[in-house]
C-alpha cells in the first residue's frame, strides 16, 4: 500500500496547478463570466477523462460545483476530499513580481493567485487520485472529489453540496487547504453580524437639534472591546488556535446618500467579525452583546441600535483517536519519517460546515499560511508533491480499515 507514493507524478501535479491557476476565478458579480464557471468546467472534463463518475451542479447561474466518486466498486467507507475553485481578487497587479493569473515556476515555486489556496491543493487531490489507480491497489469503499464554488466568501457551495445530501453517507473528509501539511484538527468559528445606531440628522453647528449615532456606535464598540478582554481572560488563549476575537471591521455613517463633514448622520453601521473558540457558545455571546445595548439604552435614552446576525459557523474540534485523524498521521509518518504536527486552522473552512453535518474532518495541505491572499502567492513544489503523496497514502490507508460495526 506504502508504494502509492512513487505513483505520484511531479511534473503532473505541477502542470495541472499551473493550469488551475491560469483559469481566472475570482468572483466579480458587476463582470460577465467572472465566476469559478471556466475552472469547473475544466475540472469536470479533467475527472471524466480519469474515468471517474463526475456531477456538474449550477449552485446560482455560473457558480457551479463538481463532484465527483472514484469508486472501488466494494462495500465500505467514503472518505470525501475537499477543494474550493474560486480564488480572492488579485488586487493591485503593479505589486506582483509575477502575472497573477501566469502560473510561473521560479526557485522551485509555482506563483499566481490561487497556487497555494487552494488550487495547488486541488491539484494534489486530483493527482493522488490518478496516483491510486495507476498503483492499482486494493480498497473498499469510495473516494469522493468535493469541488465547490464560493469558500472565500458566504460558502453558498459546500451548503449547497449538502443541502443535496452528498455528504449523507461521508465517513470522513480531509479539507485541502495550505496549512504546511500539517494536521489541523480544530478550527476557529465564526459570527458576522451588523450592528446599527440610529439618530437623527441635524447640522454640524448645532448637533443638539439632532441625534448622533456615531457617538452612540462609539461607545458600542468600545463595550465590545471590554467583552473581548473577558472572553480572553476567561477562555486564555487556545494552543491551537490563539485568541478568541470581537473585531469591528466596515464603519459606515451615513449608511445611505453622502457623507457631509457639516451633517449629524442618522444612522451608523458596522460589521463585526467574531471568531470563537471551543468552549464559546454562539447563542451566549449574542446575548451578551444584546445586554450590553440594552445597558447602553439605559443609560442613555437616544440610544437605538440592533444587532443582526448574517452568518454563523461554529468552531470544531475533531478528537485526536479519529480513524482520519490517524489515518493521516500514520501516512505523514511513512512519507516523511518524522512525526506529525498537529495545529489549528485560525480561520473558517468549507468543512466548518461538513462538520456540522455530523462529519470528522481534518485539514491540511501544501503552503504557507501566511501567503493566501497576499501579492506574490505561491505553493513550493516538493511541498506540493508531499501533499499529492499524503493525500494518496492517506486515502489507501483509511479506505483499508475495517468498517466499524
Amino acid at each position: 500500500m506504502n508504494q502509492v507514493i512513487s505513483f505520484v507524478d511531479e511534473q503532473e501535479v505541477v502542470r495541472l496547478t499551473q493550469e488551475l491557476v491560469r483559469i481566472p476565478s475570482v468572483f466579480r458579480p458587476d463582470q460577465t463570466g467572472a465566476n469559478e464557471e471556466r475552472v469547473a468546467l475544466f475540472v469536470a472534463d479533467y475527472l471524466r477523462n480519469m474515468g471517474l463518475q463526475v456531477f456538474y451542479e449550477e449552485v446560482v447561474p455560473g457558480r457551479p460545483n463538481v463532484i465527483a466518486f472514484y469508486d472501488s466498486g466494494k462495500p465500505g467507507k467514503t472518505l470525501l476530499f475537499e477543494a474550493h475553485t474560486d480564488v480572492v481578487t488579485e488586487g493591485d497587479r503593479d505589486a506582483w513580481s509575477y502575472d497573477p493569473f501566469g502560473g510561473t515556476i521560479s526557485s522551485g515555486r509555482i506563483y499566481g493567485r490561487g497556487s497555494c489556496d487552494t488550487k495547488g491543493n486541488l491539484a494534489a487531490a486530483i493527482c493522488a487520485v490518478k496516483a491510486i489507480q495507476r498503483s492499482k491497489q486494493s480498497f473498499t469503499g469510495k473516494i469522493l472529489l468535493c469541488i465547490p464554488c464560493d469558500e472565500e466568501s458566504m460558502m453558498i457551495g459546500i451548503k449547497d453540496f449538502i443541502r443535496r445530501g452528498w455528504a449523507n453517507n461521508v465517513d470522513a473528509a480531509i479539507i485541502c487547504e495550505p496549512e504546511e501539511n500539517q494536521l489541523c484538527i480544530t478550527q476557529k468559528g465564526a459570527m458576522r453580524a451588523i450592528l446599527r445606531t440610529f439618530g437623527k440628522m441635524a447640522h454640524g453647528a448645532m448637533p443638539l437639534t439632532g441625534i448622533n449615532p456615531n457617538t452612540r456606535m462609539a461607545r458600542a464598540i468600545v463595550a465590545l472591546e471590554e467583552l473581548e478582554r473577558k472572553e480572553m481572560a476567561r477562555l486564555g488563549e487556545h494552543p491551537m488556535l490563539g485568541w478568541p476575537s470581537i473585531t469591528p471591521t466596515i464603519l459606515q455613517a451615513p449608511v445611505k446618500g453622502d457623507a457631509q463633514i457639516n451633517v449629524v448622520p442618522d444612522q451608523c453601521m458596522t460589521t463585526l467579525d467574531i471568531r470563537t473558540v471551543p468552549g464559546q457558545d454562539h447563542q451566549e455571546l449574542y446575548k451578551e452583546i444584546s445586554v450590553i445595548l440594552e445597558e447602553l439604552g439605559k443609560e442613555d435614552d437616544k440610544f437605538k441600535a440592533t444587532l443582526e446576525v448574517i452568518e454563523e459557523r461554529p468552531w470544531t474540534l475533531t478528537g485526536m483517536h479519529e480513524e482520519v485523524v490517524t489515518s493521516v498521521a500514520n501516512a505523514y509518518r511513512e512519507i516523511t519519517k518524522k512525526e506529525p504536527v498537529y495545529n489549528g486552522v485560525p480561520g473558517a473552512t468549507d468543512g466548518t460546515f461538513l462538520h456540522k453535518a455530523g462529519i470528522p474532518i481534518l485539514t491540511t495541505g501544501a503552503g504557507d499560511r501566511h501567503i493566501p491572499h497576499h501579492a506574490d502567492e505561491y505553493v513550493a513544489i516538493d511541498q506540493l508533491v508531499e501533499s499529492t503523496q499524503l493525500f494518496a497514502l492517506s486515502a489507501l490507508t483509511f479506505l483499508t480499515q475495517p468498517v466499524r460495526a
